[in-house]
């Protein structure tokens, strides 16, 4: 998975390129505010974004700010990483639209656990995100199922998309994925089939019938 690293402190963004490495993440760097939230308006945008509040250009905090104007309940998660500790500026941070907040100088083992949330909010908001995605494909699928349907009266064909005459389970099959299993209802059972066998049976017992004498 990747991950931003935003400082604009060359040592501490080989310290946390390092840490975070041993982990598995795919580290993507910044030097600025301006250039952390270019990665994060990107096509495929890092999920986890570790954000040094005091930088050129940007800060930490303002970059969190805008990546939340642009999408509220957008999938990054970010960590601020901070000197201040004061209240008034921790809130500020989460006001802002921080998930989370390290203070510094931060030791390894928080970071790494911190991140580790991180990862977790990160994969389950993926997850949920590929959900959706497959609730749209579904329901867009029955949309298509919507409205007339053009079927012949008499052999129940329906005139497909392409202008074409096709089965039902054909036309259904091809437009949502069902599957079909054939049986018979009881209706036309009494009505085709009962009536068949009666005949069948008939036609067994009529020779024998034949060859007996009449009363």
């Amino acid at each position: 998975m990747k991950l931003l690293v935003a400082d604009d402190d060359p040592a501490t963004r080989r310290l946390l390129e390092g840490v975070l490495g041993t982990l598995g993440f795919d580290v993507v760097l910044a030097h600025d505010g301006v250039q952390a939230l270019e990665v994060l308006g990107g096509d495929d945008p890092p999920p986890i974004a570790i954000l040094d509040w005091m930088m050129p250009g940007m800060t930490g905090v303002e970059v969190c700010r805008k990546l939340r104007d642009r999408a509220p309940s957008g999938p990054t998660y970010v960590l601020i990483v901070t000197s201040r500790e004061g209240t008034e500026d921790l809130v500020a941070a989460l006001d802002a639209g921080a998930d989370d907040y390290v203070t510094k100088p931060f030791q390894v083992e928080e970071l790494r656990a911190r991140v580790g949330v991180g990862l977790r909010v990160a994969t389950l908001q993926r997850g949920l995100a590929d959900r959706v995605t497959e609730l749209e494909r579904a329901l867009a699928h029955v949309t298509r199922l919507q409205g007339l349907l053009p079927i012949c009266m008499y052999c129940k064909k329906i005139r497909n998309d392409q202008n074409y005459w096709t089965q039902v389970e054909t036309y259904f099959s091809d437009h949502s994925g069902a599957r079909f299993s054939h049986s018979i209802c009881p209706e036309c059972r009494a009505k085709h089939v009962e009536p068949e066998l009666e005949r069948i049976r008939q036609a067994r017992v009529a020779p024998g019938a034949r060859g007996k004498p009449a009363p």
